[in-house]
């Protein structure tokens, strides 16, 4: 069986983060590196952020030990809803905010935030290769 860790997902989003940042500085410039930095910070947060509120929200679909737990399952959904737009309000915010004091390179910032994009094609593309390889056997 093949299995796909969110560690994995984790550790290439990093290695891919370090990968973009360095190469930013060396053939673009500081500042330019730093959007790159500062978008995959975010976006590896919010991607983490929602993996731990998804399962938690998945959680409450699990029965009830009693009937006073029916009330809890409400409160979840909705809990989980409300800190969904939080994180993007949030996100809005900070991006607003790094865009609006001319520190961050809007470029720098969309490449840095699809880091865990890139991490998420690149583990898919994996495995997707070694399940069509093991296929073949």
């Amino acid at each position: 069986m093949l299995d796909i860790s969110l560690k994995q997902v984790q550790a290439l989003s990093f290695g891919i983060l370090l990968v973009l940042t360095g190469g930013s500085w060396l053939l673009m410039s500081w500042s330019f590196a730093q959007s790159v930095l500062v978008g995959g910070v975010i976006s590896m947060a919010s991607f983490f952020s929602g993996h731990r509120d998804i399962s938690s929200f998945l959680k409450t679909f699990e029965p009830p030990a009693e009937e006073k737990e029916e009330k809890k399952k409400s409160f979840g959904k909705s809990r989980y809803i409300v800190k969904f737009w939080l994180r993007l309000v949030l996100i809005a915010v900070v991006l607003l905010f790094f865009i609006k004091s001319g520190q961050a390179n809007v470029i720098g910032l969309l490449l840095g935030l699809s880091t865990v994009v890139f991490a998420i094609i690149l583990t898919t593309l994996n495995v997707a290769g070694r399940y069509f390889l093991s296929r073949r056997r």
